[in-house]
Protein backbone atom coordinates (compact mmCIF):
# COMPACT_ATOMS: atom_id res chain seq x y z
CA UNK A 1 0.00 0.00 0.00
CA UNK A 2 1.13 3.88 0.99
CA UNK A 3 4.02 3.23 2.92
CA UNK A 4 5.01 0.65 5.83
CA UNK A 5 3.66 0.96 8.85
CA UNK A 6 5.38 3.22 11.94
CA UNK A 7 4.91 5.97 9.23
CA UNK A 8 4.25 8.60 12.14
CA UNK A 9 6.70 10.00 14.62
CA UNK A 10 5.57 9.27 18.20
CA UNK A 11 6.12 12.03 20.08
CA UNK A 12 6.65 11.05 24.03
CA UNK A 13 4.78 13.99 25.89
CA UNK A 14 1.99 13.13 23.81
CA UNK A 15 2.30 9.47 24.71
CA UNK A 16 2.55 10.31 28.47
CA UNK A 17 -0.29 12.31 28.68
CA UNK A 18 -2.54 10.20 26.27
CA UNK A 19 -1.63 7.70 28.77
CA UNK A 20 -2.41 9.80 32.06
CA UNK A 21 -5.98 10.89 30.54
CA UNK A 22 -6.76 6.75 29.85
CA UNK A 23 -5.77 5.50 33.97
CA UNK A 24 -7.42 9.32 35.34
CA UNK A 25 -10.04 6.89 36.70
CA UNK A 26 -7.22 4.72 38.35
CA UNK A 27 -5.79 7.60 41.03
CA UNK A 28 -9.07 10.01 41.09
CA UNK A 29 -9.82 10.77 45.12
CA UNK A 30 -12.53 12.96 46.16
CA UNK A 31 -10.39 16.31 47.22
CA UNK A 32 -12.37 19.08 48.98
CA UNK A 33 -12.08 20.97 45.79
CA UNK A 34 -13.78 17.68 43.96
CA UNK A 35 -16.15 17.48 46.37
CA UNK A 36 -17.23 21.13 45.65
CA UNK A 37 -17.65 20.66 41.96
CA UNK A 38 -19.53 17.29 42.02
CA UNK A 39 -21.79 19.27 44.03
CA UNK A 40 -22.26 22.45 42.32
CA UNK A 41 -22.56 19.99 38.96
CA UNK A 42 -24.99 17.27 40.42
CA UNK A 43 -27.09 18.91 42.74
CA UNK A 44 -26.88 23.40 43.10
CA UNK A 45 -27.22 23.23 39.30
CA UNK A 46 -29.89 20.89 38.33
CA UNK A 47 -31.65 22.28 41.89
CA UNK A 48 -31.60 25.38 40.62
CA UNK A 49 -33.02 25.34 37.16
CA UNK A 50 -35.64 22.37 38.58
CA UNK A 51 -36.77 25.84 40.99
CA UNK A 52 -37.25 28.32 38.57
CA UNK A 53 -38.84 25.47 36.10
CA UNK A 54 -41.10 24.93 38.91
CA UNK A 55 -41.65 28.62 39.52
CA UNK A 56 -42.50 30.08 35.90
CA UNK A 57 -44.75 26.68 35.02
CA UNK A 58 -47.93 27.44 33.74
CA UNK A 59 -47.69 31.59 34.28
CA UNK A 60 -46.80 32.57 30.40
CA UNK A 61 -49.00 31.76 26.80
CA UNK A 62 -47.55 32.98 23.81
CA UNK A 63 -50.20 32.11 21.51
CA UNK A 64 -51.90 34.30 19.60
CA UNK A 65 -50.51 37.30 21.27
CA UNK A 66 -50.63 40.46 19.88
CA UNK A 67 -48.77 44.08 20.27
CA UNK A 68 -49.78 45.29 23.81
CA UNK A 69 -51.46 41.95 25.22
CA UNK A 70 -49.89 40.64 28.55
CA UNK A 71 -48.64 37.39 28.26
CA UNK A 72 -49.36 36.07 31.63
CA UNK A 73 -52.27 33.87 31.54
CA UNK A 74 -54.04 35.38 34.58
CA UNK A 75 -53.04 39.34 34.40
CA UNK A 76 -52.79 41.43 37.40
CA UNK A 77 -56.42 43.35 37.78
CA UNK A 78 -55.22 46.81 37.84
CA UNK A 79 -57.79 49.60 38.99
CA UNK A 80 -59.02 51.81 35.92
CA UNK A 81 -59.99 55.26 36.54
Amino acid sequence: MAGGHEMVKHDPAIEKWNSMRENAYKHFRFTPRNTFIALVGVVIVPGAVLYLASQTDNKWNFNGKRKGESLRIQPSQQASS
